[in-house]
């Protein structure tokens, strides 16, 4: 069951925001409450896609925000699929995954699209081939990894979240399950980051009222 929606009271005079969170404004609800995978933390989901300019332009600001995460906040990226066509996309990112590169070529794969143009996100033969040059790897295991059954759960995953948010675009932050906001919505990357920031502590604070 949905939860009731929390009430965000922390005091805006105490922490500088560039802009005023607002409620139904600059974040929401989510259409559903998101099923989370880390008990007893505060999970924030980024939902991206590799073709998009404005999650290239969001990773570093992401990259900067999860490495001096407080120990009761779990990052995580999920590769948006509203569409077929991203599909290919998302299979390369939990390809990554899979093989132990996603640290060291999730940029470079970002990169490759928006900076060099020289890879098509949506052909997943060309991203089958990045990988397992930049990888430096068998072109087979790379195929399997692309094609496993396992890559095949977590599709349907991600499927599910993008719809079950009621997530329009990308890239949207899903917050504890409950809760979304986006550059878009929030006028900014920095300034979802701190809205972000700012919903996780009204959660942690009512997490503590209720213990």
């Amino acid at each position: 069951m949905k939860k009731y929606i929390l009430l965000l009271t922390l005091l805006l005079s105490s922490i500088a925001f560039a802009v005023e969170p607002k409620f139904n404004d600059n974040f929401k609800q989510t259409k559903n409450e998101i099923e989370t995978s880390s008990p007893g933390k505060i999970e924030v989901i980024e939902l991206f896609w590799y073709g998009c300019i404005h999650c290239y332009t969001m990773d570093p600001y992401l990259d900067k925000w999860a490495d001096a995460l407080p120990d009761d906040v779990v990052f995580k990226r999920v590769p948006a699929i509203p569409r077929k066509s991203w599909v290919p996309g998302a299979k390369a990112f939990y390809a990554l995954e899979t093989l132990g590169l996603e640290k060291e070529l999730h940029e470079k794969l970002f990169d490759a699209i928006h900076k060099e143009k020289d890879l098509d996100p949506n052909n997943e033969k060309a991203l089958i081939d990045w990988v397992t040059l930049n990888g430096k790897l068998d072109k087979k295991e790379v195929k399997s990894a692309f094609n496993s059954f396992s890559i095949d759960t977590k599709l349907k995953k991600s499927y599910k979240i993008f719809k079950e948010a009621g997530a329009t675009g990308v890239p949207t932050i899903i917050i504890d399950g409950n809760y979304m906001t986006s550059s878009t919505m929030a006028g900014g990357e920095q300034n979802a980051i701190d809205i972000t920031n700012y919903i996780i502590e009204n959660i942690r604070n009512d997490k503590k009222k209720s213990n």
